[in-house]
Order: C-alpha cells, then sequence, then structure tokens
C-alpha cells in the first residue's frame, strides 16, 4: 500500500498538493480543536443541551440551505475563488463566535447563533467547492487515491487538534488562574483555531487552478451523461442518502461531548483522548478505502463500512458506561472515513462536470439538512427520552442510508456508475 500511495504522491498536481496542505488545516481546527471545545465552551456559558442542540442545529441548516447557492456560485466564479471566500469566513467565524461572552446576556444567543451562521457559510463554500476542484486537479488512475488521501489528512489533523483541545482548557486554566469551569478557558483555544486557519486561506491563494474556464468549455463540448434520467434523480437519491446517513452520524457527533461530560461525568482530557483516537484510526481506514474499492467496488465499500457504522454506533445507545461509550465512538468514526472517500468519488462520477456542482451541492445539502435536524431534535430528545433513545435512533438511520445506497445503486441500475464516463475515460 506505502508503495502504491508514493507511486500515486508523485502524480499530484501542484494545485492539488496546495488544497490537502489547507485540508490539513481545516481538520486540524474544524474536526479537532472546535469538535472538542466548542459545546464544552457552551456549556460553561450556561447553555443545557436543548441550547446545544440549537446553535449547532441553525449553523448545520444555514449550511443546508446555503450550499445550492455554494455551487451556483462556484459554477459561476470558480470553485478555486469560492473555496478562498470559504476558508476566509470560517477563519473569521472562529474568531468572533466567542466575543459572545462579552456582551450582554440578553445578546448572547443571538451572537452565537450569527457567528455559527457564518461559520457554516464558510463551511458551505469550502466543502460545496472542494469536490469539483479536486476532480478538476486530479487524472482518473489517482483519484481514488486523491480522495482517499484527503479523507485521511483531516482525521490525521484532527488528532493534533482534539488533543489540543482536550489539553489547552487546562493549560489556560492554568495560566490564568481560573478554575475549567469559567468560559475563558475554552474562548482562548478557539481564538487559536481561527488563527491556524488564515496559513490555509494563503494556501489557497497560491493556487493557479482556472476551473470555472474549464468547466464551462468541458460541459459545452461533453455529450451528454449515459443515464437520460439524469441528473435530477441522480442529485435527489444522493441527497437523499446522504441525509440518512448525517441524520444517524449527526446525532452522534453533536452530542457525544455532551453525553460525556454531562450525562457520564467524563474528563474533558479523557474526551479529547477518545476524539484524539477515533480520528488517528480514521487514517488507515481512509488510505484503505482505495485498495478496498479496487478489489470490491466503490458501491460495496460503502454500503458494508455504512452497515459496520450503524452496528459500531450500537454501544452508545445500549451500555451507559464510558468505555463503550467511547469505543462506539471510536469504532464508527474510522468507518464514517473508509465510506467517505469513495462515495465522494462515487458521486461525482455519476455525473458530467457540468454538473459536479450541482452534484457536490446536493451531497452537501442533504447532509447539512439532516445534521441540522438531528442537532435541533437531539436536545429536546435527550430531556424527554435520554441519550440511549438518540443514539439508537441514529444506528437505525444510518443503517437505513446504507440499505437505501444499495437498493438504488445495486445492478442493473448501479451498472451506470461504473460505465466509462466520455469525459473522463473511466
Amino acid at each position: 500500500m506505502v508503495t502504491t500511495y508514493l507511486q500515486m504522491l508523485r502524480l499530484f498536481s501542484r494545485d492539488l498538493r496546495l488544497f490537502l496542505v489547507t485540508a490539513a488545516i481545516v481538520g486540524l481546527a474544524w474536526d479537532g480543536m472546535r469538535t472538542v471545545l466548542l459545546n464544552l465552551y457552551l456549556l460553561r456559558l450556561g447553555y443545557g443541551p436543548q441550547s446545544v442542540g440549537l446553535i449547532n442545529g441553525v449553523g448545520a441548516l444555514a449550511f443546508a440551505l446555503l450550499c445550492p447557492p455554494a455551487g451556483t456560485m462556484g459554477r459561476r466564479w470558480g470553485s478555486r475563488n469560492m473555496l478562498i471566500a470559504g476558508a476566509s469566513l470560517l477563519a473569521a467565524g472562529f474568531g468572533l463566535l466567542p466575543l459572545a461572552e462579552f456582551l450582554p446576556a440578553a445578546w448572547r444567543t443571538g451572537w452565537l447563533l450569527a457567528t455559527s451562521v457564518l461559520t457554516y457559510l464558510g463551511l458551505a463554500l469550502y466543502l460545496v467547492n472542494g469536490l469539483p476542484f479536486m476532480m478538476d486537479a486530479t487524472q482518473p488512475e489517482e483519484r481514488n487515491y486523491a480522495f482517499s488521501v484527503h479523507m485521511a489528512l483531516a482525521p490525521l489533523a484532527a488528532v493534533a487538534g482534539s488533543l489540543a483541545g482536550g489539553l489547552l482548557p487546562g493549560a489556560f486554566s492554568t495560566l490564568l488562574g481560573l478554575p475549567l469551569e469559567e468560559a475563558a478557558t475554552y474562548r482562548f483555544p478557539l481564538w487559536l483555531a481561527g488563527l491556524l486557519l488564515v496559513p490555509g486561506v494563503v494556501a489557497l491563494l497560491a493556487t493557479r487552478s482556472a476551473d470555472g474556464e474549464w468547466i464551462q468549455t468541458t460541459a459545452s463540448s461533453t455529450p451528454a451523461a449515459p443515464d437520460s434520467r439524469a441528473p435530477s434523480r441522480l442529485l435527489i437519491a444522493i441527497a437523499l442518502i446522504m441525509a440518512l446517513r448525517f441524520g444517524g452520524r449527526g446525532g452522534v457527533v453533536t452530542f457525544f461531548n455532551v453525553y460525556m461530560d454531562e450525562g457520564l461525568g467524563v474528563s474533558t482530557a479523557l474526551i479529547g483522548t477518545l476524539v484524539a483516537t477515533a480520528q488517528l484510526l480514521s487514517v488507515p481506514a481512509a488510505l484503505a478505502a482505495p485498495l478496498l474499492a479496487a478489489r470490491w467496488g466503490n458501491a460495496r465499500t460503502i454500503f458494508w463500512g455504512t452497515i459496520g457504522m450503524a452496528l459500531c454506533t450500537l454501544p452508545l445507545a445500549l451500555i451507559p458506561h464510558w468505555a463503550a461509550a467511547g469505543l462506539g465512538f471510536v469504532s464508527s468514526t474510522p468507518l464514517f472515513s473508509l465510506t467517505t472517500g469513495p462515495i465522494r468519488v462515487f458521486s461525482q462520477e455519476l455525473v458530467t462536470p457540468r454538473w459536479r456542482a450541482p452534484m457536490a451541492s446536493a451531497f452537501m445539502m442533504g447532509a447539512g439538512l439532516a445534521f441540522s435536524a438531528a442537532s435541533l431534535t437531539g436536545g429536546y430528545a435527550i430531556v424527554a427520552l435520554g441519550y440511549n433513545t438518540l443514539f439508537l435512533v441514529g444506528a437505525g438511520l444510518i443503517a437505513a442510508g446504507g440499505v437505501l445506497f444499495w437498493s438504488w445503486f445495486r445492478v442493473p441500475r448501479g451498472q451506470m456508475a461504473r460505465q466509462r464516463l466520455p469525459e473522463t475515460g473511466e
């Protein structure tokens, strides 16, 4: 595997390498530090699970609603420009959110919601336009490997971010002479995460891609996709599959650290260690995806990985102990990474270049809407029914997403995804 990846790395273009640098930085700040810190910061501000779910849910809802215009903007002005704008807004959102601590109590929730929406606008521009950017920056023979390296970099960087997120509040507590219950010990690490995003913006500014012109030229000269029903039915199918996938995963990601902290009384350092372990295991899982796809095909890799993810989520729901909850989170997260690269490539290769941005928009919008719903309703479900019900429903939704994917893309309908597309030669 190492030799194969080294060979493929030599094929990566300059633009792709720079994009991967930014991906690693975003993984450090967003997937690592923010995942550990944000909800704990909100708890220290005096918010409960319902408010935590509201703030996360409104941001995710904004993300979902902004995905279609993000794709349209990418088609019009180029994915490179939108990537730069998105990463810049991410950094701004990180920096502005902790200012809520200095506002009157009556204004805090509004500020947190507004800055969350700003941050998720940046994320929408970044994620939606990242997929077509990578498709343009890669050749067919290296594409699966490029997407897998991309998926591996984020959790690898997030390991460092998660560990930092778990340890920095204690360090600032000592430095400032404040107890860990004070919000200030979480404010400074959040500001640091925003500052770390600035080099990612600089890396994107150094790219030279003219992808907007390339897509327009190719779209006007490329024949239609082999399926006469495309792209509308494909867009809807992918959006629904992603909605189920993220509807289940969203409750786990949003409330895992809340459950560990408030429900089981686990220390912040241990929460950070568990999140970091999950992210670390995601690296070899993501890198193994092309090898499994070469043997089983993308469809089987996605299906069985998704079913495995659902099964691994069950300990969170069934055993109220930190070790079982940690095992469920740590085992399900690598399977999420294993399946994400293949499903991104799979969905992008279903359509011609003209429809890659809309496909990415449908992909991200389905995920965002479901994540928003899970966050918005999850807090209320916890209060009414408990954490175990939330996680049990999550496992069921993930499994339903895998079944829907297999039923829609199985042979003969799934055969279309493996035909040779005119624009790629695959």
